[in-house]
């Protein structure tokens, strides 16, 4: 149990396409009217006033469900409570129907301790109105059900827009691993043409020197084909991005890293030593898990002020030291056992060296990585 409601703490927010759309504009356009219609035409409402101005002031919210779907859940309800206090009771118009909008959308937009918190916040208001007697218990299991509907609808939508995603991206995977085989059948038959072309100019050189020439050539026209297909396959496997022909980052790069001025906590790279000299593929590996070990802290490192990156390159190794000074919890450990940190230490083993990660004695946190300039596995 704990475990489960560990997880659904711990749920991050899904990919959000917008932050509002066309008919959230529209609700804020049409229920005024329909509000001020309603509050004019029934003589029953026992606050005229006071619903009508509620049932308005809280519209604009419509705007920001989702974008900050507990801060809209907060205030909705916080309001509605504290309105209930001053008017005496609950407002009476059913223009307010659109507040199930906000339930609906803490648990289809908001993370997982986002939509706790406002479930909690939403139980609270809906048993203090039950408490001081505005409504009934009938009615108070009422609306529990309605609010519990409406989160339901939201987690529902939410789980299946995940399982459509994680199929499209399965699809995409299937079709990505055709075009690598693809590529790998092309790469080979141009590279067997230009090994046969090489062994026939070798064969035939002694008696027809300018059959070495006609050789290179042909070597030549197949070298320059292979490339066309592979940067044409490469092209398709990075998701109709344009291929990226420039040379991969290495150990200056690290200093790009840097933050001076910028929003967020100080990232301040020093590198000592030689880091010319160094193998392309350790270099590499370097700058990425520089790389990855800063996006963690930023995302991960709580009221962290500075982000500290020091690359030292010895006879033997180069070694790397990523520490923050953000607070060290339980929920920040948890965190840093993801697919990142399992991504570092696989990429660091395969080039035959290490890579840990684990929170500083006082505050902070520390990522070490030592990579052999050898760049290969032990």
């Amino acid at each position: 149990m704990f475990a489960l409601l560990r997880s659904v703490w711990d749920e991050p927010r899904p990919v959000r396409a917008a932050a509002r759309l066309w008919w959230d504009w529209v609700l804020v356009a049409v229920l005024p009217p329909v509000a001020v219609i309603e509050a004019l035409l029934r003589p029953d409402l026992s606050s005229r006033a006071g619903s009508l101005v509620l049932a308005v002031g809280l519209l604009p919210l419509l705007l920001l469900r989702r974008s900050r779907p507990l801060f809209v859940v907060a205030v909705a309800f916080g309001v509605a409570a504290v309105a209930s206090l001053v008017l005496g009771g609950e407002s009476e118009l059913a223009v307010m129907v659109y507040m199930v909008l906000f339930p609906f959308s803490l648990f289809r937009w908001g993370s997982g301790r986002e939509a706790v918190i406002g479930l909690a916040i939403m139980v609270g208001k809906v048993g203090l109105s039950a408490a001081l007697g505005f409504i009934s218990v009938g009615e108070a299991v009422g609306g529990g059900a309605v609010l519990g509907a409406a989160c339901a609808l939201g987690a529902a939508v939410r789980y299946r827009g995940r399982a459509r995603a994680r199929e499209l991206d399965q699809v995409k995977l299937l079709e990505r691993e055709r075009l690598a085989r693809d590529l790998h059948d092309t790469v080979a038959h141009h590279v067997s043409a230009m090994a046969i072309r090489a062994q026939a100019g070798l064969a035939t050189v002694a008696s027809r020197p300018e059959a070495a020439i006609e050789a290179l050539a042909l070597i030549e026209s197949e070298a320059s084909r292979a490339l066309a297909e592979m940067r044409t396959m490469v092209r398709a496997l990075r998701h109709n991005e344009p291929a990226d022909l420039a040379p991969s980052p290495n150990v200056a790069d690290i200093e790009r890293l840097a933050s001076p001025g910028r929003p967020g906590p100080e990232v301040d790279v020093r590198i000592d030593g030689a880091v010319g000299d160094l193998p392309r593929s350790v270099g590499t590996a370097i700058y990425r898990l520089t790389q990855e070990s800063v996006t963690n802290a930023r995302k991960h490192a709580r009221h962290a002020t500075r982000i500290e990156v020091r690359v030292t390159v010895g006879d033997s190794s180069v070694r790397l030291r990523v520490s923050d000074d953000g607070d060290t919890g339980s929920l920040r450990g948890t965190s840093a056992q993801g697919h990142g940190l399992i991504g570092m230490t696989e990429r660091a083993g395969l080039l035959g060296g290490s890579c840990e990660a684990g929170p500083n004695p006082g505050r902070g946190w520390t990522v070490t990585a030592v990579l052999p300039l050898t760049g290969s596995a032990a």
